[in-house]
């Protein structure tokens, strides 16, 4: 059972190298950040044919989020319940598998822009719902995992430059404390659960070579709850897609569980 995490920076744009990276990687689930169209656009013919069916929550231009899944799935819910917002971040979704139910949380968090700003203001109070609803959700739903673009680089490692960035955005003191929190709740970063390589990233800026010089940031993360850690096997970044032309700035993260 293989569950990744995308942002795909326009599904538009990179459906292609969507349906391409299936055919090669045929995961249970793919959870997408960043669609960057509506609804009424979202390409659910192409992905049946590729044999995934897809819970959607597109916002034209910017944001969006889905799950494709080769299992059924139901109970979704649309952004997190009792935080009102017009961004669409959040999608969660029941997945019926062999094993058993398993409840799947999709975000795009905040970027936040810039500390003292009040889009990062905006960012710790969705911090703080998404603490709230993961919380409600780990009572209702044991077997869970939380996967997305966190845009928060949890720990000084994830980071290419950690001290000529220090408390600049996705590593503030603020943003690291609520990573910790959502920790704390019960969850455990799949990706640290292993040995993994030295400056292992998942996001590389386009401009001045980011990729080429591995200038990047580790900021999208698969947590899973304490009923699934001993099911993880393994949780690896994917760069090969990042090598594309026209690419995503982001790579996949992929977590396989038995």
């Amino acid at each position: 059972m293989k569950i990744a995490t995308w942002n795909v920076n326009s599904l538009t744009v990179r459906l292609p190298q969507v349906l391409a990276w299936l055919a090669a990687h045929p995961v249970d689930a793919l959870c997408l950040q960043e669609l960057k169209l509506s609804d009424d656009k979202f390409p659910h013919a192409a992905l049946k044919e590729a044999g995934y069916e897809a819970a959607a929550f597109g916002q034209r231009t910017y944001n969006g989020v889905a799950i494709l899944s080769r299992h059924p799935l139901h109970a979704v819910v649309r952004n997190i319940p009792a935080f009102g917002d017009e961004q669409a971040r959040t999608i969660t979704a029941t997945l019926d598998l062999p094993t058993g139910p398993l409840r799947l949380l999709n975000a795009y968090f905040v970027n936040g822009q810039a500390p003292g700003s009040e889009k990062f203001a905006y960012k710790l109070r969705w911090l703080q719902a998404l603490q709230d609803m993961v919380r409600a959700e780990l009572a209702a739903h044991p077997r869970l995992v939380l996967a997305g673009d966190f845009n928060v680089a949890p720990q000084d490692r994830d980071s290419f430059d950690p001290e000529g960035l220090r408390e600049t955005i996705h590593h503030t003191s603020e943003e690291r404390a609520h990573f910790q929190a959502l920790l704390a709740l019960g969850l455990t970063d799949a990706f640290r659960m292993f040995e993994q390589p030295e400056n292992s990233y998942s996001w590389w800026d386009y401009r001045m070579l980011g990729f080429q010089k591995n200038r990047g940031l580790r900021i999208d993360h698969i947590l899973v709850s304490d009923a699934l850690r001993s099911s993880v096997n393994a949780c690896v970044v994917d760069r090969t897609p990042r090598k594309n032309p026209q690419p995503s700035d982001h790579a996949p993260v992929v977590l396989s569980l038995h």
